[in-house]
């Protein structure tokens, strides 16, 4: 009963993201893209702040020892990577499809494997596969007939790998910081910085801003803020395959959302690239890649 809880909060998360997908889009036509970013970050922060009273119930039983100053190093990438990461997603909207941008994003999956060479991760031929059968999905799925690859999703491709700096940077964090902390510091790190670049580079008016307050709701406080604490309770009781599955669906579901509320439609070509790409997401997540070397654990002082 608890794995199927645990599954059911996953796909509901997988809804939201997807779902997200076409309030950001729709977002766009009144405020810019940095703008929107900032403010949807800063609200997702603000709507954490209340799980910081039970942030340590929420850390690993083992922790290991790390100094401050690498800890705040690693927190601060962490919301480099997410800043760059959202930004790129979102002006990314501006010139390519929902239902484009949910699959295009789902690639961290695959590019996070890639990355890991980088600090020493031994990566499965299962991944190698997922790269081959992905890549072939987004040349279907983006250029579909065109000569060159659709500005909009070239961006969202440079934030899905953006994302997956982001997710290599938190797993080092997971095992020596609560998630809740965490959570609060990236998404504030990034909603601050990315408002500093946005106020001189968009000018935005407060007035264009305060009317698109549903959008914000929901892409602040229920996608980044809700949605995040469903996952962390939900993967305290599913099985990691469960997990990689259900949240792969987020592109599935934002396509169906940009059909369903945009009247955004695919060919078939592009079917198929979506087909593919959802195959290499699942595939990437299924055998993740291992560490060549395990650190051991040591009790946190």
């Amino acid at each position: 009963m608890r794995v199927l809880r645990a599954d059911a909060l996953l796909m509901l998360v997988a809804i939201i993201w997807g779902v997200g997908f076409v309030i950001q889009r729709t977002a766009m036509e009144t405020i810019g893209p940095m703008t929107f970013t900032a403010v949807r970050l800063l609200l997702g922060m603000v709507s954490m702040l209340p799980l910081l009273l039970v942030a340590r119930r929420l850390q690993p039983a083992t922790m290991k020892r790390t100094s401050r100053g690498k800890l705040l190093l690693a927190l601060t990438g962490a919301g480099l990577a997410m800043c760059f990461g959202a930004v790129l997603q979102q002006a990314g909207l501006v010139h390519t499809t929902a239902g484009i941008a949910g699959f295009i994003t789902g690639l961290y999956v695959v590019f996070v494997p890639l990355l890991g060479l980088v600090v020493g991760y031994f990566v499965r031929w299962t991944t190698w596969s997922a790269v081959a059968v992905a890549t072939a999905g987004l040349y279907l799925l983006s250029v579909h007939g065109q000569p060159t690859l659709n500005p909009g999703d070239l961006l969202v491709l440079l934030g899905s790998i953006a994302w997956a700096t982001q997710v290599l940077i938190i797993g080092w964090l997971a095992l020596r910081c609560d998630p809740v902390r965490i959570a609060v510091y990236q998404t504030a790190f990034a909603g601050v910085v990315t408002l500093g670049v946005a106020i001189p580079w968009e000018q935005p008016e407060l007035a264009a801003v305060l009317l698109l307050w549903p959008e914000f709701l929901f892409s602040g406080v229920l996608a980044v803020g809700a949605a995040f604490l469903l996952q962390i309770i939900a993967q305290q009781d599913a099985p990691p395959a469960h997990a990689a599955v259900l949240l792969a669906m987020e592109a599935v579901f934002g396509a169906l959302a940009g059909w369903a509320f945009l009247s955004e439609e695919l060919s078939a070509t592009q079917l198929v690239g979506c087909l593919l790409m959802f195959i290499g997401i699942v595939l990437a997540q299924l055998r993740p890649p291992r560490p060549l070397e395990q650190d051991s654990i040591e009790p946190a002082s």
